[in-house]
């Protein structure tokens, strides 16, 4: 049988990630053989094995690392239908009865184009509520695929664009984001070398994929706890030039000669139905 339940979907990918059946069956709110036994009928059903278990542990099989990957993402894209859904229906916990997009943003950018696009869109026949949802660097393609969000902006080198369909809206440089008291604040530019290399202010870090990149940078959650600590002396970010809209009077923004430009896209699942979400991006596409 080649069809595979949402709940059989559930009960592996938790085994897998924590490859310890107790451990797993206390995050599902199970007993333990139950989850055993589930996991026994799913290898049955499928003809192959997807866990080895021994004295020392649980461990994933070729064939269970594939079933992990892909049952990830049926789980997401499940969840995604039906925020989605209620969401088209105004039955999703809002108080709207109108159709309502959620946007992803990384917060603090394109600021400009934000507000440009959304005074555009609002002014369109029939338009759809917009929710903007801002995230933090690297979160708005996660969004997308579980369904949080319906369409986002995303910024490349930083975001992959890669299983979304998009459209190139905006390019632009990048700039240290400086106490303005520091010495480096006072130059005209900077390179990417002088701002990720100051052992009196170490760069910020973003959570990606769930994890902070190593480094002796502050853990960064939001931007409102970023812009405190760049004014309190504790640490430097690199943003685009668009962030400049958001910054304080205790902060300067500094341009960098060699980072890479940010292209800005408009991106949203490549299976989208929605006419409101089309209707978004052809008014993104035409600022």
């Amino acid at each position: 049988m080649d069809a595979l339940e949402t709940r059989e979907l559930r009960y592996f990918v938790a085994v897998a990630e924590e490859l310890h059946f107790g451990r797993a069956a206390a995050r599902l709110g199970m007993a333990q053989p139950p989850l055993s036994r589930a996991i026994q009928q799913l290898e049955r059903r499928l003809g192959v094995r997807l866990l080895e278990r021994d004295r020392r542990g649980v461990t994933l099989t070729g064939a269970g690392e594939m079933l992990l990957h892909e049952g990830r993402a049926a789980l997401d894209a499940a969840t995604a239908a039906v925020r989605r859904t209620r969401r088209a229906g105004g039955v999703d916990g809002t108080g709207s009865s109108r159709n309502r997009l959620v946007l992803a943003v990384k917060a603090g950018s394109s600021h400009e184009l934000l507000h440009k696009l959304l005074d555009a869109y609002a002014a369109e026949p029939g338009a759809a509520e917009v929710e903007v949802l801002p995230s933090g660097t690297c979160e708005q393609g996660e969004m997308l695929r579980d369904g949080r969000a319906d369409v986002a902006l995303m910024h490349k080198p930083f975001n992959s664009l890669v299983g979304f369909d998009s459209e190139e809206l905006m390019t632009e440089g990048q700039v240290a984001i400086l106490p303005a008291g520091h010495p480096l604040a006072a130059r005209g530019s900077l390179t990417v070398a002088e701002v990720t290399d100051l052992p009196d202010l170490p760069l910020a870090r973003w959570a990606r994929d769930g994890a902070y990149p190593p480094g002796p940078g502050p853990e960064i959650r939001d931007q409102t706890q970023l812009a405190q600590l760049i004014a309190l002396g504790r640490t430097v970010a690199v943003f685009p030039e668009s962030a400049r809209a958001w910054l304080w009077a205790e902060h300067t923004a500094v341009p960098l000669t060699d980072a890479p430009p940010v292209v800005t896209h408009i991106a949203w699942p490549a299976h989208s139905r929605s006419l409101a979400l089309a209707a978004l991006i052809r008014t993104a596409t035409r600022l």
